[in-house]
């Protein structure tokens, strides 16, 4: 009976360990398959300037915006982290309401993304605003909408 419990209790932890990072993964590639982001908080700076062709008030508001988005999603990062070390996770119940909060600070992570890339977006002139409906086209993804003033 005790050998049986053991096995019992390690399967469930097998199993939470499973499933888990798939839900997680799932939630992950359903949100990001439709927005066409730039994501201004990447390290890929270098690119966006050039693909872009940013002027010189275009490259200063892409560094503000970069490190303001920074600031949020590290802000998020660690409410994930404390959200994973402290959440209860013994039982599916647990681990349903667990995956639900997770998805809710990453849907918040990416709707800072969204954000912010709108606002550079919305510095574009009209070409470089056509090369990334071109860009966004090509990859069969949704361009993000101007911000209007």
């Amino acid at each position: 009976m005790y050998t049986l419990v053991i096995k019992f209790e390690t399967f469930k932890m097998n199993i939470k360990n499973l499933i888990l990072p798939i839900v997680f993964g799932l939630m992950t590639i359903t949100i990001s398959a439709q927005a066409c982001i730039i994501n201004v908080g990447s390290e890929n700076s270098k690119d966006i300037i050039e693909i872009f062709q940013l002027k010189e008030d275009q490259l200063k508001a892409l560094e503000v915006f970069k490190a303001d988005l920074n600031v949020e999603i590290n802000d998020l990062e660690n409410q994930v982290a404390e959200l994973l070390k402290t959440h209860p996770q013994s039982n599916p119940n647990e681990l349903l309401v667990l995956a639900k909060k997770h998805k809710d600070l990453e849907d918040k992570m990416f709707a800072a993304t969204i954000k912010y890339d709108q606002k550079l977006i919305s510095l574009f002139n009209e070409k470089q605003y056509e090369r990334y409906v071109l860009l966004c086209n090509t990859a069969n993804r949704t361009p993000i909408s101007i911000l209007q003033e």
